[in-house]
């Protein structure tokens, strides 16, 4: 089960760190050509989001590589799950059911991590 988190963490880990760091390193107005969700929101909020993904993909390897607050990443990881839950409520908004699901499955994959982090002992 051990591996298994730690596979999940790493996947769920790259994802958010690409995301997250596209949305920094970008401008609003290159992001806005291929993500519509980002005309909603102003950049500063764009940016909170990127940084926010960064944050949470770091914590949901670096404190099990150190072992110090490993229940950082339980945390880290419905953080995660919260900010999937708010992105696909701004794509159903905008009528975009294409990105629900990938959305949905990402906040699912991070309730897993979650729920199997609670355990500091895991099988």
């Amino acid at each position: 089960m051990n591996t298994a988190l730690w596979i999940l963490q790493g996947t769920l880990a790259a994802v958010f760190l690409t995301a997250g760091l596209k949305k920094l390193l970008q401008p609003k107005e290159k992001l806005e050509t291929k993500m519509g969700w980002v005309n909603d929101f102003d950049a500063r909020s764009v940016k909170t989001i990127g940084l926010l993904e960064v944050l949470a993909g770091l914590v949901l390897i670096v404190p099990g590589l150190l072992q110090i607050a490993p229940l950082l990443t339980t945390w880290a990881a419905f953080g995660l799950v919260v900010l999937m839950i708010g992105a696909a409520v701004t794509h159903a908004r905008r009528k975009e059911p294409r990105m629900i699901v990938p959305t949905l499955i990402l906040a699912t994959l991070a309730a897993v991590a979650a729920l199997g982090r609670l355990d500091p002992y895991p099988l």
